[in-house]
């Protein structure tokens, strides 16, 4: 049996997609859930192995949804809880789907080490310009009239999208401190497997007359939190885990194509280029180019299924901390 009291080896963030959970065509069932789960920690078991302290953060973008649906849904019958609470339940529900999986893979491999999910507060700012001009949908798509009233009654900013409906627009501040990272490094630090700043993390504020936090109604990008968060831990890499095998240049053009190394002034290059739109790959590649700029060492972007190719450096889109 592997005991792990106190781990010596590096640390590594890992983020991945709340999509992780649902595969395409799928509804997004309990079963389906759990099934998902365990192919995706199946893989990064291969991070444990060798011997990295393991924090992993993740995406709710479905989840948060189907949840803003049920508030919808219910309105008349059941309170409705606000943004920042529905992303804390995804977090404990999605943290709990990774935790009983990743002990399950531990237990099979005989290895001693435990996992624990932290409910995570990110800090961000009130007067972030996000809160001005909110962008990022969020929940079901909306008849006009049913968009309209909700507009009028509950003061939300809705905006018609892809034709298929009217949904609400919610700010997308950036992240500023995650409150818990001492914790979570403490505990990566003593072998412990972390899942952490789930859906971007709860975004809170400090209070106007006080220095009391206090939720705020906003979704996080995720991939911007993992990067605060590899920084504050002191990770020596950062994984963010995607649909695709790497990263391109001309995505989806004449010309695409494939980045397998790259320096931090490339990264800067291509992004001033607008390789990366906003709406996919910008924010991942920005997550890695800041925490780079932090002092972080390393970053990888590739999909779960080529990660051990990847980390051998046969595989992902390798972000290196040098000019």
């Amino acid at each position: 049996m592997i005991s792990n009291k106190r781990s010596e080896g590096q640390t590594v963030v890992v983020a991945m997609g709340g999509h992780a959970f649902m595969q395409p065509g799928q509804r997004g069932t309990h079963a389906q859930h759990v099934a998902n789960g365990r192919m995706i920690c199946h893989q990064i078991m291969t991070l444990v192995e060798r011997g990295y302290n393991v924090v992993i953060t993740h995406g709710n973008g479905p989840q948060v949804g189907e949840l803003l649906m049920q508030s919808e849904l219910t309105r008349d019958q059941v309170p409705a809880m606000p943004l920042d609470v529905l992303v804390a339940q995804t977090e404990g529900s999605l943290g709990y789907f990774l935790q009983q999986s990743l002990l399950n893979e531990l237990r099979a491999r005989d290895i001693r080490r435990y996992v624990v999910t932290v409910v995570t507060q990110v800090v961000v700012e009130r007067d972030d310009p996000a809160f001005a001009v909110p962008t990022k949908p969020v929940g079901p798509f909306l008849p006009r009239d049913t968009a309209q009233v909700r507009a009028d009654e509950f003061g939300w900013v809705v905006c018609e999208q892809d034709s298929r409906g009217w949904r609400r627009q919610v700010p997308s501040p950036r992240p500023r401190k995650v409150i818990q990272r001492r914790m979570i490094s403490e505990a990566a630090g003593a072998g412990h497997i972390v899942v952490a700043a789930g859906g971007g993390g709860i975004p809170v504020v400090k209070a106007e007359n006080s220095d009391d936090y206090v939720g705020i109604e906003a979704v996080i990008d995720k991939d911007l939190t993992s990067s605060v968060l590899a920084t504050d831990v002191g990770a020596d890499l950062l994984i963010i885990l995607t649909a695709v095998d790497q990263v391109y240049v001309n995505f989806g053009q004449t010309g695409q194509v494939g980045l397998g190394a790259v320096t931090l002034a490339e990264c800067e290059r291509h992004i001033d280029a607008g390789h990366f739109p906003a709406g996919s790959m910008g924010p991942k590649v920005e997550a890695i180019y800041q925490f780079l700029l932090r002092g972080g060492s390393r970053g990888l972007i590739t999909s779960a299924d080529k990660l051990p190719a990847a980390l051998d450096g046969q595989a992902g889109t390798h972000f290196i901390g040098k000019i």
